[in-house]
């Protein structure tokens, strides 16, 4: 994919957020495997509901992805690279 201005653009804006920056700094550290949305909660201390719309955020500009985890009850975030 190639990345343009407008996406460029999009992307950093949503990284000008302390919390959303902190996110993706938890989500670098976990690598390939991603991390629960949980283990991200607890290293961020914050509500679910101040998460999932942080989160939410992230997944709209497309800086991360969402995954079921094999039991298929916890979320799991992985960093998208682009």
């Amino acid at each position: 994919m190639k990345l343009d201005y407008d996406i460029a653009a999009s992307l950093l804006s949503q990284l000008g957020n302390i919390t959303r920056l902190k996110i993706v700094r938890e989500l670098v550290r976990a690598g390939d495997a991603g991390k629960p949305v949980g283990e991200i909660r607890n290293v961020l201390d914050i509500p679910n509901s101040t998460l999932s719309h942080h989160l939410s955020h992230l997944r709209n500009v497309g800086l991360i992805r969402q995954e079921t985890g094999k039991n298929g009850a916890a979320l799991f975030y992985q960093l998208r690279i682009y």
